[in-house]
């Protein structure tokens, strides 16, 4: 298993750098927060290029490409949700013109005499305000939610988009009430090899997002002076530049890992994509503040872009478990493995 990418990624990877540049730079994430720009054509973008199609599991490094790129970039679209958390649930379903969400929590269903009724409500559902199709896991399954189609009863799902520090960031409250589905949407779905997926591109978008913080405050010291020279020749910065550099090549080599396990469907992938999270979440703590630190008071400013990749990266710590409990899982299953 090579750890590192060939040609042909190598090429991928400077063809969405180069594309992602040009398309989401920092002033249209700045428009989105402030004047309210839609994002839909962005993601028509995507979708024309064909990135909302590597949802085979062989692709799980290529899409990672991608994801990398856009944390760096604070992607505004739902092609995160779409991509690692929407079709790992639907398999075949999947459609890569239409964006999707995955409902994790809170929801149950129940047979009637036409088939399920599904009731309940998730709080915190990535891009639940605005996703077309959604993946709705249950203790009797996985259902598949067509918010297009006059199968379901649409004025039974509810959602509202809830207000979270990372003004481009959609997260939503979506509750069921009493939605009727035929047997043929509980869908036969391997849930856990669906986390995986999920984790690993939650890692790698964090990773981004350091990424991006880490290139900013670098910037800052080469240009920002103190006594006469720049702040980047003093070596309590340069302490601080190596120690965010370190967690994030730390936190990248565990996500790409965690990809290269989920394409080869190597046994694995379970620890991978849990210590793929942690060292994500860890990184982003370290990165956060240092970042700060090294832009000083400017770093707090709304007029300073590193907010933006800042609140991505924390708020990739805070779904789908934090550093902490991703540890203590991984703690146990080598408490109880002979090794």
């Amino acid at each position: 298993m090579l750890l590192e990418f060939d040609a042909d990624q190598r090429l991928w990877q400077e063809t969405v750098r180069d594309a992602v540049s040009k398309q989401c730079p920092a002033s249209l994430i700045r428009d989105i927060a402030e004047n309210g720009v839609d994002p839909a054509p962005l993601w028509n973008s995507y979708v024309e290029a064909g990135w909302t199609e590597l949802t085979d599991q062989e692709n799980a490094v290529e899409l990672a490409i991608v994801l990398e790129e856009l944390g760096r970039a604070t992607d505004p679209t739902p092609l995160l949700a779409t991509l690692t958390q929407y079709a790992p649930l639907v398999g075949e379903r999947f459609d890569p013109l239409w964006a999707g969400a995955a409902v994790y929590s809170g929801v149950t269903a129940v047979r009637d005499a036409e088939g399920w009724v599904l009731t309940g409500t998730d709080r915190f559902v990535l891009d639940g305000d605005r996703a077309e199709r959604m993946a709705v896991v249950t203790p009797a399954g996985v259902f598949c939610v067509d918010r297009q189609t006059d199968s379901v009863d649409n004025p039974a799902i509810t959602t509202r988009r809830v207000d979270v520090f990372d003004p481009v960031l959609h997260v939503a409250e979506v509750s069921f009430a009493g939605v009727h589905l035929a047997d043929t949407e509980r869908l036969p779905v391997d849930t856990e090899r669906a986390r995986h997926v999920a984790l690993m591109g939650m890692a790698i978008t964090m990773v981004g997002a350091c990424q991006r913080i880490l290139d900013l405050a670098l910037e800052h010291a080469k240009s920002r002076q103190q006594f006469g020279v720049a702040i980047g020749t003093f070596q309590a910065i340069q302490h601080k530049a190596t120690d965010m550099f370190i967690a994030i090549e730390r936190a990248r080599a565990l996500s790409y890992f965690a990809a290269l396990t989920i394409a080869a469907d190597d046994p694995r992938r379970r620890l991978a994509a849990a210590m793929a999270k942690a060292a994500a979440g860890e990184c982003q703590a370290l990165v956060f503040r240092h970042g700060l630190q090294m832009f000083g008071a400017m770093g707090f400013t709304w007029e300073n872009d590193v907010q933006f990749a800042l609140k991505r990266a924390k708020a990739g710590e805070l779904m789908l478990g934090g550093a902490a409990e991703h540890r203590a899982m991984i703690a146990e299953e080598f408490d109880a493995t002979d090794l």
